[in-house]
This record gives structure tokens, sequence and C-alpha cells, in this order.
């Protein structure tokens, strides 16, 4: 923190909205706005530091919750007033058009959770447990009866600068199980042990059975935090591993919860596609993630792997997601994933916008940019806990240089970015704005380009259109060649009007030589177009 710093709800200015807001966003997902674990002291404001045995790295994961009615207190300028701070946030994105999304994470919680700001009356997790009993249907958590929890080793030769803070021991009796279903005292050092499972009534000891009548505490619990963020203005939650909770509590919760505010968003982080369709209908989600789908074939053809398709785009749209395309949120870049631009990645962002027209395109779904992605943050660095990971920390006090250029030290102005991340940025724009106000992308149908001319299976395209507006988006993910064809726009896309003019809306470009409803078309490698016609 003293080497770092940290950024406050405070810096987020009204100059910092309308920067994003240029990009066509709609929504701010504020990320780890909920405390959690921590390493850093704050016991003047009554919150002291975690034990440095369960935290990873040293400002805690964001997903390690250790009070879900508690505000983060690194992200306040004045820590007594956190909450008041968080809430003048939400009026200020509210009052430039922006919705607030935050997380929800129902999956576990931190091992030292303890809520100091519950309302009155409420009964905070795990009081009331059995703790002799591995399983009860009454119970908030699961257990390991007689046994103490053992804190995983380092990885070996691994040492970190916390080997001292981590000679304080940690005591755990009996041992609860760990966050990604570890049901031993002792789980590993790649586990999530800083966290502890929450228990929604499914019994995995006795072939997962369900205990849902009647309806599990934990249940009740959930939907009372949820009920107090909305309450404070928040608009949506991202549901972090959204599928290692019952789908029925989704199902029950969300109606619930948009009882108080029927436009609530609720967007699930979810990687199992043959469940992506239950969930939207029986567990009411409003988008899911198009992580497994979408998001890896992308990066393979970004990448230029030998194993990279455009088959793989097709699939999504034809199969995977077929029918509830809209319902997904497509992305490249998250807290989970790799930065484009990082070695491991692409290395250069610009690899990336091929990618990016189609998850903008694809669907009249959302589509997120991530911390920096528009000016390619590269996350360059050992980054504490993480290490050089080619993703920027969410476990240390770290920094998005790049990103900070954009930011030119409160100004917002964008005046320490290069030429190059200038023009990145300025495409992200026209891309972004162009896909939300498109009603051929919001709601045109969708008509794949017959393969022709020297295409291979790094190129692409497809028409979206309405009686109103016609769009062709032309991808060329091939590393060398550029992609040339001849289409012609069938009577079913016409729909008697005609091919005069072409333009691209991303460049300059224009194509006036049409003849017979047939557009030429010539893509270089690794760019793509989105032709008005």
């Amino acid at each position: 923190m003293e080497q770092n710093g940290s950024g406050k709800f405070e810096d987020i200015s009204d100059r910092a909205l309308e920067g994003i807001k240029e990009l066509g966003t709609t929504h701010v997902w504020f990320t780890g706005v909920i405390s959690h674990g921590t390493l850093t002291d704050y016991s003047d404001a009554g919150l002291p530091a975690n034990n440095a045995n369960v935290v990873k790295g040293r400002a805690g994961s964001p997903y390690a919750v250790r009070d879900y009615y508690d505000i983060d207190p690194d992200l306040a300028t004045d820590v007594k007033n956190r909450m008041a701070e968080f809430e003048a946030l939400i009026k200020r994105t509210h009052a430039k058009g922006l919705k607030v999304i935050i997380d929800f994470v129902p999956n576990h919680v931190a091992r030292e959770y303890q809520s100091r700001m519950k309302p009155a009356g409420v009964k905070d997790f795990g009081e009331g447990d059995d703790v002799h009993l591995a399983f009860s249907a009454g119970n908030d958590y699961y257990y390991v009866p007689g046994k103490d929890f053992v804190v995983p080793g380092p990885r070996s030769g691994h040492q970190t600068p916390l080997i001292a803070l981590q000679q304080h021991h940690y005591v755990e009796s009996p041992a609860k199980a760990t966050g990604n279903n570890v049901f031993s005292e002792h789980p590993s050092v790649d586990d999530w042990y800083e966290t502890v499972k929450l228990n929604y009534g499914i019994d995995y000891l006795d072939q997962e059975k369900e205990h849902f009548d009647p309806i599990p505490g934990v249940w009740t619990k959930m939907r009372d935090i949820l009920s107090f963020w909305t309450r404070k203005g928040v608009d949506g939650f991202r549901c972090d591993m959204a599928e290692m909770v019952p789908l029925a509590f989704w199902g029950w919760v969300i109606p619930e919860v948009k009882k108080i505010n029927p436009e609530l968003v609720f967007i699930g982080e979810a990687y199992d596609p043959s469940k992506y369709n239950s969930f939207l209908t029986a567990g009411k989600f409003d988008y899911l993630y198009d992580k497994v789908g979408l998001y890896d074939g992308l990066k393979r053809l970004i990448r230029s792997e030998d194993n990279a398709d455009v088959n793989d785009i097709r699939r999504v749209w034809q199969h995977e997601s077929a029918g509830f395309g809209d319902h997904m949120l497509r992305f490249l870049e998250n807290h989970d994933e790799e930065r484009i631009a990082s070695g491991g990645f692409a290395g250069r962002a610009e690899l990336a916008l091929p990618a990016m027209v189609v998850s903008a395109t694809l669907s009249g779904g959302p589509v997120m940019t991530y911390s920096g992605q528009e000016v390619g943050e590269p996350a360059r660095g050992a980054e504490g806990f993480g290490g050089e990971d080619n993703r920027t920390s969410i476990f240390d006090y770290w920094g998005v240089p790049e990103h900070q250029k954009w930011m030119n030290r409160g100004a917002f102005d964008g005046a320490g970015l290069g030429t190059e991340q200038k023009a990145l940025r300025d495409y992200y724009v026209k891309l972004l704005r162009l896909a939300g106000s498109s009603e051929a992308v919001a709601k045109g149908k969708l008509w794949e380009i017959p393969v022709a001319g020297n295409m291979n299976k790094r190129m692409y395209g497809y028409i979206r259109y309405t009686a109103n507006q016609r769009l062709l988006i032309l991808v060329n993910f091939d590393r060398h060649y550029r992609m040339e064809c001849q289409l012609h726009v069938p009577a079913d896309v016409l729909q008697g009007k005609p091919v005069h003019a072409v333009h691209d809306e991303l460049s300059d470009l224009k194509i006036n030589d049409i003849q017979d409803n047939t557009i030429p078309v010539w893509v270089l490698p690794m760019t793509a177009q989105i032709l008005v016609f």
C-alpha cells in the first residue's frame, strides 16, 4: 500500500465516468467493493488485519468476502465513512446515465468471515451451526468434525515477503470445507484455501442429496444481502461461480430480489454450455458468461494456434447458444483471464480487434471491456501472489500503468497515451458505440456469408440485418493472407432494396463499384470491417 497506493471511490470522478461513457458504456462493473480478507490493518476503524495464512496476497482476494454488509476499506478516502463514499459513487454514476454492477460471491466466504456491520437482528453465517456434524441441513457451513484446519504449505522453493507474517498460527477447529468443494481439513496450496464453502442444502457426502424444504438458512441470508445492496441503488450483480450453488436457489432468489427493483440485472459466471439454457430459464438469469464457447475459440484465433478455426464462431451461434444468444455476455478480458497485450496471450492488443468485432456484433447481448483493455494494458511484472501470470493482480497493491496514462493523474483525458494507444481506444469507441446503437446488432437476423474466393478456416463473415439496416461484418484472423471474394447478397437480405454504395464504419473505406448486388470483399490480415450497405 505504501509503495503503490490504492484507488479510491472518490477518484472515480465525473470526468472519469464521462470517459467510461465515451466507450458506449451503459453499465459499470465496480469490482472488489464488498469487504474482503486483507493483511492491511484498519484497527482504528474496527477492521483489524486478517491472518496471513488464509489471505492470498497483501490486499487479499475480492472473492474471499469477510463481511457482506461492509465496504472494502482500501477504496475509501475516510475509512470510517466508507459506505457513504460508495453511496456517493452510485449517485455520481447514475447522474451520468450509467448503471452500477457489483460482485455477488454466493459460493464461499473468507476463512475469518465475521460481519461487524450487519443490520440489527441479522444472524451471522455459522451462528448456531452444529459443528459436530459434517453436514446438516440447518448448518451454514460444512465441517470436518474432530479435525483441525491445516494451512497448506508454500510451493517448493517459493519464498515471499509474507513469510514473517505467516508465523502467526491460524487455528480453525473443527476445520470447515474449502470453497472449491474440498471436504477435508487439508486443502492444497492450489485450492481456494482462503475460503469456506457455504451450505445451500446439498449433502455432498451423500450423493449430493438436496435438502431444500424448508428453505435453507443460507438462501434467506443471501436474499437479504442482495436486497441490502439493491436498496443502496446497485442496479445489477455479477454472480461469481454461479454454477457452484444450486440452480433452484437462483430460480428462487432472483425473482425475490426483483420484487424490490424489477430492472435489476443478474449476470452468471457459468462454464458448462449444457447448462446455459437452464440457468436462463429455471435459474432466471438475465445474462451468462460466454467463456467456454466464444471466448476460448476467439483466443485460439487471436493467437493463430494450429487448431484455430472460425467454425468455433459458427458453432456458438448455430448450436451452443442458439435461441438465446442475446443473453450471453461476450468479452475478451476479465480478472481471471490473461491480458490480450501480455506476452502469454497475443503480445499486441491490435491482434484482438477482429475478435472484439465478433464479440460486439454476433448477437444483441452485452459486450464487456475490462480495466484498460481499450488502451492495451499488458500486465507486465511479477505481481505479488499471482506472480508473472499475464494478468493484472487482484491480490496485491499493483497498478495498471497503461490505463493510468489515460487517467493522467485525474484529468482522464488520455494525454499520456501514445499514438497507437489513442488509435486503439478510438477503435473501441467506434465499435462499441456502433454495437450499442445499431438496430441490426440489437435485434437483426444473421446470415452467414458462404465460403468463397480464398476464404480459409481463419476468415469469416456474416450479415446482421433488419428492414431498416444492413451490416456486413468481415473478420480476417489469418496472419499472412488478405481475405478476398465476391459476395452476392441474397434476396432475403436485400428485401427489395438493392446494394448501392458501401462504407466501413470502422475506417474511411468506401466501395462504389457495386454490380448486381455483389460486394467485392478485400480484408487485410488480422483486421475487420463493418460495412453498411
